[in-house]
């Protein structure tokens, strides 16, 4: 899944706008980054938690030409994934669905006092014409193969 496919995901499930859906996952994105590059934890529970975690320095090699080379401490992202999205995937806890819509509203009665019109005469729909068939397609006749040029 990716970026696109996941902000039409949310805009069905949320039953709202494509381009709201997209607004609100950029911001959820940009909200964890800019938590974990303070050095916060964001945990979401259910899911998981994202952490900045520090890598020490370190001794390494050029593979094309095996010399050593020291690679700088640095700090890295991190995803630990929480217990129930562990059983999802694992198959022991059944996939959460998406919520569910709320059934519309249904509209105020009217007041009584007002007299009620007799109700227009609809128009009886019309019979759809009925499909015709198309021709039937005669075999085509098998091609001659041209006689070879001679030279």
């Amino acid at each position: 899944m990716n970026k696109s496919q996941l902000v039409e995901a949310v805009a069905a499930g949320a039953d709202i706008s494509k381009a709201d859906a997209a607004r609100a996952v950029d911001a959820l994105i940009a909200s964890i980054q800019s938590e974990v590059k303070k050095g916060q934890r964001v945990t979401l529970p259910g899911f998981g938690t994202f952490e900045r975690r520090a890598r020490r320095a370190r001794t390494g090699r050029n593979p094309r030409t095996g010399a050593t080379i020291r690679v700088a401490a640095t700090k890295v992202p991190a995803f630990r994934p929480g217990q129930t999205f562990k059983d999802v995937v694992s198959g022991k806890a059944p996939a959460p669905s998406a919520p569910k819509k709320a059934a519309p509203k249904k509209a105020a009665a009217k007041p009584a006092a007002r007299k009620a019109k007799p109700a227009a005469k609809k128009a009886a729909p019309k019979k759809a014409a009925p499909k015709k068939k198309a021709p039937a397609r005669k075999p085509a006749a098998a091609k001659k193969k041209a006689p070879a040029r001679k030279r």
